[in-house]
C-alpha cells in the first residue's frame, strides 16, 4: 500500500509566502510608473486639474505619472476602462462630478458603479461654472442672455462635453432654473465643444473656468455668470448669476479614484502625496488663477472624500433623474 503524501504542509508554507509577499509589494509601492486614466479629451477641466495635481504627487512618490485620455460617453468610458483595471495602484481615474454622479443616472447601460467600483483617494479641487456664449451673441447681459434662451428655445443650439460631463451637468441645471429648452448638440469633451463655440457653431456652454477663462479673457467668446456665491478672481468682470437674481450656484468637483480592491496602505500611500501636492504653493497658485479652488485640509483624506461623493450622490440623483425624464 502506498503512503498517502499530505498536501497541506505545501499550502500552509504557499499562503504564508503570499501574506508575505503581498504587504511587502504595498510596501515598496510604487516601483514604477503610474497611469492616470483622465475619462475626457485633453484639455478640458478634468485634464488640466489632474496634469497639475499629478505633476506634483510624482515628486513625491518618486515614479512618473502618465495621463491617459480615454474618452467619450461622457467620462463614462474611461471610469469603466478604470473599473476593470488591476487593483494594484498602477491605474488610477482623475474623475470628475459628471461622469461620477450624473453620467451614471443620465447615461444607459452604464459599464460600473460608482460608489461600489472605486476606492475614493481624494479630492483634487472644487470649481464653479460659468456661463459662456459665441462672442456676437446679442445679449449684453445676463438678464438678456436669459430672455433670448426663453423666447427662441431649441432654435438656439447649447453644446457639452457629453451626456454626463459636468458641462452637460451644469446647463441642464441652469436651463432648468430659468425654464429654457435648448437643443443640445454633444462633443467628445469640453474641448472640442470650446472650438465649435469660439467659430460660431453653437450658441452658448457651461463649463468650468479652468477651461474657458483663457477665452473670455481673449474675447474668444462671451461670459455671461458664473455659478459661484462670489465673483472668481480670475474673472473679476464676470458677475454672479444671483447678481441677476438667478439661483444657479453650483459647484463641480474632481477627484481621484483606484479600483475596489487596491491595498488599503497604497490608497493611504497615494493620498498623502495628494494631500501634499494641494499644500504645494505653485499648485495653489496654478489651480487659483484658473478659477479653481483646493479643497480645505479635512476634505482630502479618503474617509472624508468618500463621504462626500456618496452625499453627492444621494444630493444629485433625483433631481438628474426628473431632468432625464423631461429629456
Amino acid at each position: 500500500m502506498k503512503p498517502r503524501i499530505s498536501i497541506w504542509p505545501a499550502l500552509v508554507i504557499a499562503m504564508a509566502l503570499v501574506a508575505d509577499v503581498v504587504p511587502g509589494r504595498a510596501q515598496d509601492y510604487p516601483s514604477r510608473s503610474i497611469t492616470v486614466v483622465v475619462p475626457f479629451p485633453a484639455g478640458g477641466a478634468s485634464d488640466v486639474v489632474a496634469r497639475i495635481v499629478t505633476n506634483q504627487m510624482s515628486r513625491t512618490l518618486g515614479q512618473s505619472i502618465i495621463i491617459e485620455n480615454v474618452s467619450g460617453a461622457g467620462g463614462t468610458i474611461g471610469s469603466a476602462h478604470v473599473a476593470a483595471a488591476a487593483p494594484d495602484g498602477y491605474t488610477l481615474l482623475a474623475a470628475a462630478m459628471g461622469s461620477h454622479v450624473a453620467a451614471p443616472v443620465l447615461t444607459p447601460n452604464v459599464k460600473y458603479n460608482p460608489l461600489a467600483d472605486f476606492v475614493p483617494i481624494g479630492v483634487t479641487a472644487h470649481s464653479p461654472a460659468v456661463v459662456i456664449a459665441r462672442k456676437d451673441f446679442p445679449a449684453r447681459d445676463l438678464k438678456e442672455f436669459v430672455a433670448v434662451l426663453r423666447q427662441q428655445g431649441d432654435a438656439l443650439k447649447q453644446a457639452h462635453g457629453g451626456i454626463g460631463a459636468s458641462s452637460h451637468m451644469a446647463c441642464l441645471l441652469f436651463t432648468e432654473q430659468i425654464g429654457a429648452k435648448p437643443t443640445l448638440v454633444a462633443y467628445r469633451g469640453s474641448g472640442p465643444a470650446l472650438n465649435d463655440l469660439i467659430g460660431g457653431h453653437v450658441d452658448f456652454m457651461c463649463e468650468q473656468p479652468v477651461s474657458v477663462a483663457e477665452a473670455v479673457l481673449a474675447g474668444s467668446v462671451k461670459a455671461y455668470a458664473v455659478s459661484a456665491g462670489e465673483r472668481l478672481a480670475t474673472l473679476p468682470d464676470v458677475p454672479t448669476a444671483k447678481e441677476a437674481g438667478i439661483d444657479y450656484d453650483m459647484s463641480v468637483w474632481a477627484g481621484l479614484f483606484a479600483p475596489t480592491g487596491v491595498p488599503p496602505e497604497i490608497v493611504a500611500r497615494l493620498a498623502d502625496a495628494l494631500d501634499k501636492a494641494l499644500d504645494e504653493p505653485a499648485v495653489k497658485e496654478t489651480l487659483a488663477k484658473l478659477g479653481g479652488s483646493i479643497p480645505a485640509k479635512a476634505e482630502r483624506n479618503p474617509a472624508a472624500f468618500d463621504r462626500f461623493v456618496r452625499s453627492e450622490v444621494a444630493r444629485w440623483a433625483p433631481v438628474l433623474a426628473a431632468i432625464r425624464k423631461d429629456q
